[in-house]
């Protein structure tokens, strides 16, 4: 059976039409460029080549068997780039799962933005989950990268997986526009001891519940909590509506509802993480390239 060698050696004869103009371009000599096209006709069973001393044309098999062999070398070569390209990262596909509320952070869509030019035959398939969601993905092997808004709850689990911090978020308290602190520009969380709260159910959003309980828990008080929200946008509504105050990252500022306004708060723990989860022992080139090229300041 013939191989790629051969068929090089006959396209180069082929559109030289000279075996010592093709055996130089070849940088081989002329005998073993001989043998090799008399090798590749002799399994073919067909002349490809008529030469003589003076001239070397392309018989009819030859002219068909020219145009067979270029498409086969390009599809070798096409083949050999897109291997190349996988094996550093540059295609394949990368599952990336978000937080809902991550995708009023600029992080997301500049992340996205910057990929996509970094490396656009990368074929991204996108998620909507929660952090713990996406933390059990990863472990099993459903998901490559996920924007977790928390560290992993289990140690056991944060022994599998990697975190790189993108942004440490401020939270903001949510209140009703017309309320009569909603003035200020920043508030302790225990002057809200007395108000009503609305939030998340902790099985959708453990993050945001468990910071709100754990901030005023250091201001002695345990938040009056009136009103659920499957989602955190959702907050935003019941706030607007006067039904309770909410803790809520910074960038739903984004969010411009009329009737809501935000406080900072004056404590060092109203922050919320956003960072890159993934596998510490996944052995892909597309998520070690992804994390590599996000992570490096721009």
């Amino acid at each position: 059976m013939f191989d790629f060698r051969q068929l090089r050696y006959f396209v180069t004869v082929a559109e030289e039409l000279s075996f010592t103009r093709a055996a130089q371009r070849l940088y081989i000599s002329q005998p073993p460029l001989s043998q090799q096209i008399q090798a590749l006709e002799s399994d073919l069973g067909v002349r490809l080549l008529e030469r003589n001393k003076r001239n070397v044309s392309l018989t009819e098999p030859g002219k068909l068997f020219l145009e067979q062999a270029r498409q086969i070398l390009d599809k070798a070569e096409e083949a050999r780039a897109q291997m190349a390209d996988a094996a550093t990262g540059f295609s394949g596909k990368l599952r990336l799962a978000y937080t809902v509320s991550v995708t009023f952070h600029p992080a997301l869509p500049q992340t996205l933005l910057r990929y996509r030019s970094f490396a656009p035959q990368v074929r991204l398939i996108l998620s909507e989950m929660y952090t713990e969601q996406q933390y059990a993905a990863l472990l099993a092997g459903e998901l490559d990268v996920g924007f977790v808004r928390d560290e992993p709850e289990h140690t056991g689990m944060a022994r599998h997986l990697r975190l790189d911090v993108i942004d440490r978020e401020p939270l903001l308290l949510a209140l009703p526009s017309n309320h009569p602190l909603a003035g200020r520009e920043s508030i302790w969380l225990r002057e809200a001891a007395m108000e009503a709260f609305v939030v998340q159910p902790r099985e959708l959003a453990a993050t945001l519940y468990d910071r709100l309980a754990q901030i005023a828990a250091k201001a002695n008080f345990h938040p009056q909590i009136r009103q659920h929200a499957q989602q955190i946008n959702g907050l935003l509504v019941l706030v607007a509506a006067g039904m309770g105050l909410a803790l809520v990252p910074a960038s739903m500022r984004s969010v411009s509802l009329p009737g809501v306004s935000y406080l900072r708060l004056e404590d060092p723990d109203a922050y919320m993480l956003l960072a890159l989860a993934s596998r510490v022992d996944d052995p892909s080139p597309v998520v070690r390239r992804f994390l590599s090229a996000m992570m490096e300041p721009q």
